[in-house]
């Protein structure tokens, strides 16, 4: 059994959770005009907006709004959308116009913003005995993610979430499963496959009885040699690891996980270095580890959220003091509010090298910045002058095909480039490398 819970955390919290319905008296704390105000609300219309209790009285600075950035990290912000489509569902709202018009309009708005980027509902979606298994996403050769059906949702959302089509209410664009039977016998026919990535949303929100129905039947398959599950739940509920009724089942279940033999990886997602200074997100990391389980931390920058060498060299060395490892600084995706959250590559990579150059030589397991793009996760090395033309070198830290793992290749350098597909090829090239087109 894992150690036993500080004597000062053994309070229980009640859970509560704010939806759209909750905004405006949310936002009774803080003095923002009229317009702004139905502005919001119009983006909660189309973009998902979820937060709890521990988020608004513990982590936002109220004092701070609207440039607090954990306000801005969970609150919905009027650049989200562009400003006639804003306009648009402001109006409509304005106007009390019926349900089901301000629905129609939330949806032509919602399919216009890129929600499934990179193949995953054509070319990450595998099959088996004729069948697509539309819960699972199988883009690495070794690693497929699992998307349980009771964990699509989490304690908060993220405003710059690349998985914001799980949490609109839209059938036809969430990825989920509950088929174990289905995964198991997949994963059987797939010996290649060495690790699962358990995510959502967040598997955390699920009870511990049915997240082991998920885990369990992993730990019959012999060439699973990893477990990984993508959660927030650290930053956002702590309480899942210390105070929650099953708590201690949880715990329990990573360590079987654990005494299995596998390696289990908690994939915590990280924002800001505020996201770690409640001592009870301390505690529950402590706890986590004290089963035998690694806390990976990742997560991406984020312009007005922590778009500064400071915030990132922060957050590196504190989770390395707390035990955790830096895994993977993203690029935003290029689906829903990229054009407001995006920073571009050029001043990414700038941010990236100056706070990795901060940190001591533990916090450097970190890589970055990565883009999770259609041929896989393309890294921005550096920006350098070659044979008298100024690139952006990268390479590919994981790839859809294995041969193109780890080879260098240079872009043209653009200033104003935010993702992959705004990038060509450097020294008039028409490909990047062989099998590795442009776009």
């Amino acid at each position: 059994m894992s150690s036993a819970l500080h004597p000062a955390l053994q309070t229980r919290p009640r859970y509560r959770a704010f939806t759209p319905r909750d905004l405006d008296g949310l936002l009774d704390r803080v003095s923002l005009p009229p317009a702004e105000r139905l502005a919001l609300r119009a983006v909660s219309a189309v973009l998902p907006f979820r937060t709890n209790s521990y988020v608004v009285d513990e982590l936002i600075d109220w004092s701070a709004v609207p440039d607090d950035p954990v306000f801005r990290l969970t609150f919905p912000q009027s650049g989200m959308l562009p400003a006639h489509d804003l306009r648009r569902m402001a109006d409509l709202l304005a106007q009390d116009a019926a349900a089901a018009e301000v629905r129609h309009a939330a949806h032509e708005i919602r399919m216009r913003l890129n929600p499934h980027p990179s193949g995953q509902l054509d070319a990450n979606v595998p099959v088996h005995e004729g069948r697509r298994l539309t819960g699972l996403q199988h883009k690495y050769s070794e690693t497929v993610l699992i998307f349980p059906r009771q964990g699509q949702t989490c304690h908060a959302y993220c405003t710059y979430c690349f998985r914001w089509p799980q949490f609109v209410g839209e059938s036809e664009l969430r990825i989920a499963t509950d088929d174990i039977a289905a995964t198991s016998a997949y994963l059987r026919a797939h010996p290649e496959v060495t690790s699962t990535l358990i995510t959502g949303g967040d598997p955390l929100v699920m009870s511990t009885e049915v997240l082991r129905r998920y885990v369990e039947p992993l730990l019959a398959i012999d060439t699973v040699r990893s477990v990984r599950i993508g959660t927030k739940a650290l930053a956002f509920w702590p309480y899942r690891f210390l105070t929650d009724r099953d708590a201690d089942d949880l715990l329990r279940l990573f360590e079987k996980v654990v005494a299995s033999g596998r390696h289990l990886a908690l994939m915590a997602h990280f924002t800001h270095p505020r996201e770690l200074r409640p001592p009870v997100v301390r505690e529950a990391m402590r706890r986590v580890r004290d089963t035998g389980a690694v806390i990976r931390c990742q997560g991406p920058l984020v312009a007005g959220i922590n778009d500064s060498a400071e915030a990132w060299a922060e957050l590196w060395e504190e989770t390395t003091a707390l035990g955790a490892v830096p895994y993977y600084q993203f690029v935003e995706r290029d689906t829903g509010p990229q054009g407001y959250f995006g920073v571009p590559l050029a001043r990414g990579h700038a941010i990236f090298r100056d706070a990795y150059a901060r940190v001591s030589g533990l916090a450097r397991t970190v890589r970055g910045p990565v883009m999770s793009a259609m041929p896989g996760k393309v890294c921005v090395d550096g920006i350098a002058e070659v044979a008298g033309e100024k690139v952006f070198v990268l390479h590919l830290i994981q790839a859809r095909d294995p041969e193109l793992v780890d080879r260098p290749f240079f872009a043209a350098y653009d200033e104003g480039a935010t993702w992959f597909t705004d990038l060509k090829p450097a020294f008039g090239a028409e490909r990047f490398l062989p099998g590795l087109e442009v776009g």
